[in-house]
């Protein structure tokens, strides 16, 4: 006689048990699925397409392999590449220093003895960063027009000529730089000032009863204290002004203004790609963009460490 084990009982389906082991990944597929399509597939596809040519007219799979060729191109001494490289780096230096050495010193004096306007006055200098940059562009158009303009009119009125600050290519850089530091100052201030509210009252309190006034708790106290958000907002600094696209475009058109003074390394990216349809190339180019942003940034980080440790 044969013993016939009893059958396993089916397992029942739980809802709760199935909410509790796949819900959760059902719930943060959407971010994954949007960050595959919309930022993975992209720079991967980037990063393929740096090593071939390819338009997108010729279709999906007409792409010819060339190595380094579009690297090699981008670093000759007759391509656009290192001159817009160079204006992009002027162009940042002139915006981003200025920035900073007025936000810190003015983040400082509100969060001292404005207090009270905090509020009101943050909100006023961040204006300007939330503000559309075709407004802006316009705006600051006008301002800049030769012979209309704000600005050459009160130059007008001290006796002195206008100036021609968006034609001539020896002051395009710096119109530029005036937009992009008008534009960014108000957010420096309100991250120095959200690192500036972190710093404990009782640290100036002790300061103060030692005698130490208010230029020497500035440089012994505020400024040591505020290393990791000012490694922080200067390396938004070098990443943004690295990859300015937005204001040149905006004031000075896709070519850069007179002698291509304002074109950016984005901007010639941005021609490469979407004007003169040569994926590869443009894709070999941002890639040596994201190098050297990636090498401006391990200069911050070496300028701010100590002891090799951030």
């Amino acid at each position: 006689m044969s013993y016939r084990l009893p059958a396993r009982p089916r397992a029942r389906f739980s809802y709760t048990r199935w909410q509790q082991r796949f819900a959760p990944y059902l719930f943060v597929s959407p971010f994954f699925i949007l960050f595959l399509v919309f930022a993975l597939f992209p720079l991967l596809f980037s990063l393929y397409l740096a090593f071939h040519l390819w338009s997108p007219l010729d279709g999906l799979g007409n792409w010819k392999f060339v190595g380094f060729e579009n690297f090699a191109l981008a670093l000759g001494a007759q391509d656009l590449f290192w001159q817009t490289l160079k204006n992009t780096v002027w162009i940042g230096l002139l915006a981003g220093v200025p920035q900073h050495l007025v936000a810190l010193p003015l983040a400082f004096v509100i969060h001292q003895s404005l207090r009270r306007y905090q509020s009101t006055l943050s909100t006023i200098l961040f204006l300007p960063y939330i503000t559309n940059a075709v407004a802006i562009a316009i705006v600051f158009a006008t301002l800049y027009s030769e012979r209309l303009g704000l600005l050459n009119y009160a130059r007008g009125a001290f006796g002195l000529d206008p100036v021609r600050w968006l034609g001539d290519p020896g002051m395009v850089p710096y119109s530029v730089a005036a937009v992009v530091f008008w534009r960014y100052l108000g957010w420096n201030v309100v991250l120095y000032l959200s690192g500036l509210q972190a710093i404990s009252e009782d640290v100036y309190e002790a300061a103060t009863v030692d005698g130490a006034g208010r230029w020497q708790q500035f440089w012994y106290i505020t400024l040591p204290l505020l290393r990791p958000m000012m490694f922080y907002a200067f390396t938004l600094t070098i990443v943004g002004n690295m990859q300015l696209f937005e204001e040149p475009f905006m004031l000075l058109n896709d070519g850069g203004g007179s002698g291509g003074a304002g074109l950016t390394t984005a901007m010639h990216i941005f021609n490469t790609a979407f004007r003169d349809l040569d994926l590869g190339y443009a894709s070999a180019m941002s890639w040596l963009l994201f190098l050297a942003i990636f090498a401006l940034s391990m200069v911050n980080n070496l300028l701010f460490s100590r002891g090799g440790e951030r």
